[in-house]
């Protein structure tokens, strides 16, 4: 993925000459395997992978006691620009994120109003507790004393997205208790829609 390519680029760029268990630990002190979808089990692979394509350079592997061994690593030329390059990619271009929630809204009709509509206040809920764990820590000693100021404008865009989508859960969640019909009137009775039509959870019989 470009923006885990970027991230560790960036990260060797800042810190270099760095070893990777540095990079790792980096990576989850900011919490990026969350927000950016950084699995902590492949930083070490890609670390791998960018010296392989000649992006990272190892420059020293030191061996202390029975600890694994670890090495060191710099940016090279060649990894300079392919950072440049994925950072702007990354800051000019518009990416829809993946929510496997969108997934699951998309079968609506196969969840029981009633379960369907708790599931949007539960969620809705979840964001709710979110938000306020945000704020609390933008007010925080940890963000306003120890965190550059932009991670806490981060902080405010989540805030953001996840209040949007808190409201939108709880107005769906009225829809859906009162019994609007899931499809405009020109599909009521149309072929091929049977299995969105009741919204109980049950799929029509098909005729014989």
């Amino acid at each position: 993925m470009s923006s885990t390519r970027m991230m560790i680029l960036g990260l060797v760029r800042w810190m270099q000459p760095v070893h990777g268990y540095d990079v790792r630990r980096e990576l989850l002190s900011w919490s990026a395997d969350k927000w950016a979808n950084v699995q902590p089990g492949s930083i070490y692979h890609a670390l791998r992978k960018l010296t392989e394509e000649g992006l990272l350079r190892a420059v020293a592997t030191e061996q202390v006691g029975a600890r694994p061994a670890r090495t060191t690593y710099e940016v090279t030329p060649k990894g300079e620009e392919e950072f440049e390059t994925l950072l702007r990619n990354l800051w000019w271009n518009f990416s829809e994120p993946i929510d496997p929630f969108t997934a699951a809204f998309s079968f609506l009709p196969a969840m029981p109003r009633p379960e369907a509509a708790a599931a949007l206040r539960n969620r809705a809920n979840l964001l709710r507790a979110g938000i306020e764990s945000m704020r609390a820590s933008l007010g925080s000693d940890w963000v306003r004393n120890t965190r550059p100021v932009h991670v806490g404008w981060m902080f405010e865009l989540w805030s953001a997205r996840a209040e949007a989508e808190m409201t939108w859960c709880e107005r769906i969640a009225e829809r859906i208790e009162s019994g609007v019909s899931y499809l405009p009137a020109e599909l009521e009775n149309a072929d091929g829609w049977s299995g969105w039509r009741n919204g109980d959870g049950r799929r029509e019989a098909q005729p014989e």
